[in-house]
């Protein structure tokens, strides 16, 4: 007996190895397992951004989109692959580890990528270029089917790895004391940093080489950089720890909620008595419903009218962590919302200006070089200066809350919004006073454009990597990747709500034939600094928004609370 419980103290509970063996604590998991998941993720962001960063232009130049129509593409194609976390979230937690999903995603982004490598690479694919005497063909038929086919395959990929390689890092950490869950603040912060590094790489080499050599060349430099990162997260296979699939989070959910609505109603007294009993776990542990969300206390207090709706006080629990926590994911889309922006109108922006610094010239694609050079120089500032001498100061675990974070981060997309309007009225005065050609630069440098880049990248920072780790502390561990694949599916519901409102603006705006704000072939004769003006306006109202909510949110995760 003393043998057998040694051997279940040297392994870590509900954790297993690659090989589904018991994990070893000292031998599983740790700073060195969470290392290969920073370099994959630098290659994963590599192969993603190489062929999402400069899409508006390609889709625009090459398939012959008009800009608005090409904008609406590409956040389709951003929103889709990021929504797709939630898929790979939701199979991290009921039927695989997340071990096992990224290596089945990355070979559906390989696919993916090689489509849209071929069609790039082959004049046959792609609609006729256009001349003076022929109008511009849009793409259409099999060549469009072929196009949107590698665009959704490699959305299916990234979206799929969004969801289960955050979490697969994290995991790695034990939260049940005070170093693992300053080792996990640390991941998430180094997290955004490598996610930084790829789009560095991916929006100054890999940019300049589908402006230079060809899409081609492009597309081929994602579809090797995400095969390669392959091998490169299998050879940390020994030291990974992966979480055991504890069956489907979505089941519990729904069989909660239609639980508290259907079981049959006690007297008060008699609820309040059951509510106020603890329940025994096998491990001599007690646990109690809490006071919040009471209408779910039914689910386990009640009679079930069916016997498969009794809950478990945990299963009740468990969903509450859930459903608090969707307020805050709700005040992050408008966030994104503005994010999506920056591969859209401002890379369409930066296109019309002078693009050359010195005797460089910069690809307009490039453009989020600057707030990814903040990110990459402030994360680590903040993770080794910024937060030790907040804990001190505010004598707690994390120095400033993860609800501070991302408020900080709402607060900047506000002023992002107000500097992009401000920037597009003097772009724009420009134009009208040079009276240049359609497609000649206009006298203004394009590096006016970067102060939008700078706050909005630094709004994603705090966002990010604040949601992320929120998502991550705040609910039940076997709900875990499911929760952190919010902070992607808020980027997905905010490059759609783009959508929805470049749609609505248009159709709003266009009066007595004339085109609305956002339409046609040249984005001088856009309304754009009133959108900006727009956004800016509901970015506001969402700040508003998000400090109600956070004000009544109560942490339940040991760290937050101490």
């Amino acid at each position: 007996m003393e043998v057998e419980s040694q051997e279940q103290s040297n392994t870590w509970e509900d954790y297993v190895d690659w090989k589904k063996k018991p994990a070893i604590k000292g031998r599983h998991g740790g700073m060195l397992a969470a290392s290969f998941v920073l370099v994959v993720e630098v290659m994963e962001s590599l192969a993603f951004l190489a062929s999402a960063s400069n899409l508006v232009l390609y889709l625009i130049q090459h398939m012959h989109f008009s800009p608005s129509k090409a904008a609406n593409h590409v956040t389709n194609f951003m929103g889709t692959a990021f929504l797709l976390a939630l898929l790979g979230g939701f199979l991290s937690d009921a039927f695989f580890t997340t071990y096992q999903i990224y290596l089945t995603s990355a070979l559906v982004e390989f696919l993916g990528l090689v489509i849209l490598t071929i069609q790039a690479r082959s004049s046959s694919l792609k609609p006729p270029e256009c001349n003076p005497t022929v109008p511009c063909e849009q793409v259409h038929g099999a060549k469009a089917a072929m196009l949107f086919s590698g665009l959704y395959l490699t959305a299916l990929g990234v979206g799929s790895i969004k969801g289960c390689l955050p979490a697969h890092g994290a995991q790695q950490f034990d939260d049940n004391t005070i170093k693992g869950r300053k080792q996990i603040s640390t991941f998430f912060n180094y997290f955004v940093v490598c996610l930084s590094f790829g789009v560095l790489l991916a929006v100054t080499f890999v940019v300049w080489i589908e402006d230079n050599k060809g899409w081609e060349w492009g597309f081929g430099i994602a579809t090797l950089t995400i095969l390669s990162s392959v091998p490169v997260f299998l050879a940390g296979s020994g030291f990974y720890r992966n979480k055991i699939p504890s069956g489907s989070p979505l089941t519990t959910i729904f069989k909660v909620l239609i639980g508290a609505i259907l079981n049959k109603s006690l007297s008060p007294n008699n609820t309040e008595q059951q509510q106020q009993q603890t329940v025994t776990k096998d491990v001599n542990q007690t646990e109690a419903l809490s006071s919040n969300l009471k209408f779910l206390n039914n689910a386990a207090t009640n009679k079930p009218p069916y016997n498969f709706l009794k809950c478990s006080i945990k299963q009740v629990e468990d969903v509450k962590t859930i459903l608090r926590v969707l307020p805050i994911f709700g005040c992050t889309i408008m966030l994104n919302c503005c994010i999506a922006q920056l591969s859209t109108f401002s890379i369409q922006q930066a296109s019309t200006m002078n693009t050359k610094i010195g005797s460089l010239k910069v690809p307009p694609a490039s453009l989020p070089v600057f707030p990814v050079l903040f990110i990459i120089f402030l994360a680590p500032c903040y993770d080794h200066i910024i937060t030790p001498v907040a804990r001190k100061a505010t004598k707690s675990e994390t120095g400033v809350s993860h609800l501070q974070r991302i408020g900080i981060g709402l607060f900047l997309s506000i002023m992002a919004m107000a500097v992009a309007a401000l920037v597009e009225i003097k772009r724009k005065r420009v134009a009208n006073g040079s009276r240049l050609g359609l497609r000649e630069p206009l006298p203004i440098t394009f590096l006016w454009i970067a102060f939008q880049f700078l706050f909005l990248g630094s709004a994603d920072l705090f966002t990010l990597a604040g949601s992320m780790e929120f998502f991550f502390v705040e609910v039940s561990a076997n709900m875990r990747s499911l929760a952190m694949s919010l902070s992607f599916a808020s980027l997905a519901m905010g490059y759609y709500l783009s959508t929805v409102i470049v749609s609505v603006v248009n159709s709003v705006t266009a009066v007595s034939g004339r085109g609305g704000w956002l339409s046609g072939r040249d984005l001088n004769h856009y309304h754009l600094e009133r959108f900006y003006w727009l956004m800016c306006i509901l970015s506001a109202l969402n700040f508003l928004h998000y400090l109600f909510w956070a004000n009544r949110y109560k942490y339940q995760s040991r760290g937050a609370k101490s």
